[in-house]
């Protein structure tokens, strides 16, 4: 801009429109006095020389002008320019925070999503199992519902059902209906009647209702539970299915007792399943020829299970018919419980009373010998 003020600077004295301007009184003033006294004839070249150095002053001061102008232009651009790097620095932090917090959410969502997938196909998982298992619980207690149908409630003191009752039928009949027909603890009545371990009292042996225990038994027919609190059940427990389940490998027999209460034990011959793979030591699964429980060389017709431990334990025939005779005792006071007997009071507690001689005889070592 400098350069092109002063070539205008330049070229404007060739240019006559200077000559209008009227000079300011000091100008005048400043005239030289060879000017003023020549009068006409020399006032054409001062006033040339005078507009000449008008020119430069002019150009000098709008020289300066503009340099200064542009100097504080140069410095407002500048300040400007440090504010706007300010500005891009701080933007740019923040673009690198919500970029990182972006990666963060992303990695969190994805997390979130994986585990809830993990956790829906567990949970479908277990789901279908425990469908399966309530199709197997309900197909076992139709087919048991139908058989308590069959042979306990049709049976009545006048006329007896001579399959619920073994010693009502012939030596050859009654031999053919003994043993375990159910790998589940949970027997029906059927089963229970097939494993008498002694007759039953004849027509000419003489029944006395012992008033206490009926009163026991009459008190929780009232309102029936499986809890062991109560006075019926709590004396039975101490009496016949504690040492009835009380064998010489403590913890195992514990792990017996709890699964028989819970109704998760299984009972299956050995000579109908290929040998599993134990997940357990030896010497606590026994084997053919050693019975886990007493920890005795026995020959072992028979295994059970635990819920779904997938282990296996092979128990000798004393232990199988004692786990069976508190089992059958098991079934017997639930079937009770869920109103599927529908007897006499004084048959129920005669029957339970069977049950728990059972028990008795199954805890000295009495056992059929189909076991």
């Amino acid at each position: 801009s400098q350069v092109s003020l002063e070539e205008e600077s330049q070229q404007q004295p060739a240019v006559g429109h200077w000559k209008a301007l009227m000079p300011s009184k000091g100008s005048e003033e400043e005239l030289e006095p060879g000017c003023q006294d020549a009068g006409g004839v020399g006032e054409a070249p001062c006033t040339e020389q005078l507009n000449v150095s008008r020119l430069r002053s002019s150009s000098v001061e709008i020289r300066e002008k503009g340099s200064e102008f542009l100097r504080d232009e140069l410095h407002k651009a500048q300040k400007e320019l440090k504010l706007k790097d300010k500005e891009c620095e701080r933007l740019s932090k923040v673009r690198e925070q919500l970029e990182q917090e972006l990666e963060e959410l992303t990695a969190s969502l994805f997390e979130e999503a994986h585990k809830m997938v993990r956790e829906a196909n567990t949970k479908q998982a277990v789901a279908e199992k425990q469908l399966r298992e309530a199709r197997g619980k309900i197909d076992m207690l139709q087919a048991e519902v139908t058989a308590l149908k069959t042979l306990v409630i049709t049976s009545t003191p006048s006329s007896p059902n001579r399959e619920l009752h073994p010693q009502l039928q012939s030596p050859s009949r009654a031999g053919f209906r003994k043993g375990h027909g159910r790998n589940k603890s949970t027997s029906s009545a059927l089963g229970a009647a097939s494993l008498a371990l002694a007759p039953e009292p004849g027509p000419r042996e003489c029944r006395e209702v012992d008033s206490i225990l009926f009163a026991e038994f009459q008190a929780w027919k009232e309102s029936p539970t499986l809890d062991k609190s109560c006075s019926f059940l709590d004396r039975i427990y101490r009496e016949d299915v504690g040492p009835c389940l009380d064998f010489s490998k403590q913890e195992l027999s514990q792990l017996v007792r709890v699964a028989v209460e819970q109704n998760t034990l299984t009972i299956e011959p050995v000579a109908s399943q290929p040998l599993p793979v134990l997940q357990v030591a030896a010497e606590e699964c026994g084997g053919p020829k050693k019975c886990a429980l007493s920890g005795l060389t026995r020959t072992c017709k028979h295994r059970i299970m635990l819920g779904d431990s997938g282990s296996y334990y092979y128990i000798s025939p004393s232990c199988r018919a004692r786990i069976t005779a508190v089992c059958n005792f098991f079934t017997y006071i639930r079937y009770i419980q869920q109103g599927l007997v529908r007897q006499d009071v004084e048959l129920m507690f005669w029957e339970v009373m069977r049950l728990r001689r059972e028990m008795c005889l199954a805890k000295l070592g009495f056992y059929p010998s189909e076991m």
